[in-house]
């Protein structure tokens, strides 16, 4: 991916491009409980009251010709494993055509379009900046690194009011997606895994035992094993551009017996997800997802059932936005290891107002909450029960 990277980078300045990004501190305040990405069982970002670089990205786009154009995103974190690398690369093919079905395509390094939350930036969200938990795992441990391709048509073109497409994607590099959902749960942050980054959960006893799982304590999420490939199938639906439905089938085919020298196994993923949104008014929106689906590793070593659903209310007035956000998510098992403990939910709520002070500058805060319960916590003498809050205060600078 870095070979692509500098391609890309190459090619660049030899064709006009566009660079884009933004950056964001945040002052928190934390619950004081320590979360995943520190080997802790906490499912939100901060464990201490601090100042933090939220994050920072760049985004750079660009055209080969008419028809073929690339975008690259680069985020920088504090947090994590790994705290600089590429979250997107892809090429765009989008020809020139007078009919009123039309055929576009695209490959790299790349999320489904299944989400209306994360529509801003480099999939970020315009709304809160702790995201839903669906997103919130989207964004650790699905990528494609494959092909999409799309038949599509716009109700403009054709004099009518729904715009339609159609489409599908085969992909490999994501056999163990699942992995970190089966064992911490769904969380809630805005952080996006790197190309080649490392995601660490607690040392679970259950899952390091060499006579047991014999797995280690992380992921690392963007590997093909078994040299499957994955495929995908979407549909959305416009009406007027006010009200929108998005549907996914994603299935990474991958072969559950497969595992490598780390001992990291493929994990057998599938999943249905239903994005919709709706303007009330040019200020009003509703959006909500909801993703349903199973994971299963080994011969039934682990077996999951998955469901989260969000619903969010945004509403904008003048340079200000305030959005409301309620989140509902489970993880239940059924699989041959019973000591291996791979029940979890929660409910969470988020309230967030932006500021827009003008056209780079943005202030925000947040309150997060959130009540989960994740079961394998009692093998590390911890409550499975949790009450976590984060309030955050962001400021903003974007550049276009």
């Amino acid at each position: 991916m870095l070979g692509v990277l500098a391609v890309f980078t190459e090619l660049s300045m030899v064709n006009a491009q566009q660079f884009s990004g933004l950056v964001q501190a945040n002052v928190v305040k934390a619950d004081g409980q320590l979360p995943w990405l520190d080997g802790g069982t906490g499912i939100v970002q901060y464990q201490d009251d601090s100042l933090n670089l939220q994050q920072g990205l760049l985004n750079v786009k660009g055209k080969f010709t008419s028809s073929l154009s690339y975008n690259v995103v680069a985020n920088v974190y504090q947090n994590g494993e790994q705290h600089l690398g590429v979250t997107q690369a892809v090429v765009n093919y989008k020809p020139l055509s007078i009919g009123s079905a039309r055929f576009k395509a695209r490959a790299g390094f790349f999320y489904p379009r299944m989400s209306l939350e994360n529509v801003d930036i480099g999939w970020l969200s315009p709304y809160t900046y702790t995201q839903s938990s669906i997103n919130s795992w989207i964004g650790e441990e699905l990528r494609v690194a494959g092909v999409e391709v799309s038949l599509y048509n716009s109700g403009r073109s054709s004099r009518s009011p729904l715009s339609w497409e159609v489409l599908a994607g085969a992909f490999k590099g994501n056999d163990t997606l699942g992995t970190i959902l089966s064992w911490r749960g769904f969380a809630m942050h805005d952080r996006q895994s790197l190309q080649n980054d490392r995601l660490i959960f607690a040392n679970y006893p259950t899952v390091n035992d060499p006579d047991g799982i014999f797995h280690p304590s992380y992921v690392e999420p963007f590997h093909e094993l078994d040299g499957r490939v994955g495929f995908y199938l979407g549909a959305h639906l416009s009406y007027y551009k006010k009200t929108q439905l998005r549907y996914y089938l994603y299935d990474n085919q991958a072969d559950p017996n497969v595992v490598n020298h780390q001992r990291l196994y493929a994990w057998r993923t599938k999943f249905h997800s239903l994005a919709f949104s709706h303007d009330f008014t040019s200020n009003a929106r509703l959006i909500a997802q909801w993703l349903t689906g199973s994971s299963v590793m080994g011969q039934r070593f682990v077996y999951i059932n998955f469901d989260a659903w969000y619903l969010m209310y945004s509403h904008k007035l003048g340079a200000h936005r305030v959005s409301a956000r309620i989140d509902n998510f489970r993880v239940s098992e059924n699989d041959i290891f019973p000591n291996d403990i791979n029940e979890s939910d929660g409910r969470g709520l988020t309230i967030a107002w932006r500021y827009n002070i003008n056209k780079s500058w943005q202030l925000g805060l947040e309150q997060h909450v959130n009540y989960n319960r994740a079961y394998n916590r009692i093998t590390l003498a911890e409550q499975p029960k949790r009450d976590q809050r984060q309030t955050l205060g962001v400021l903003q600078f974007k550049w276009r």
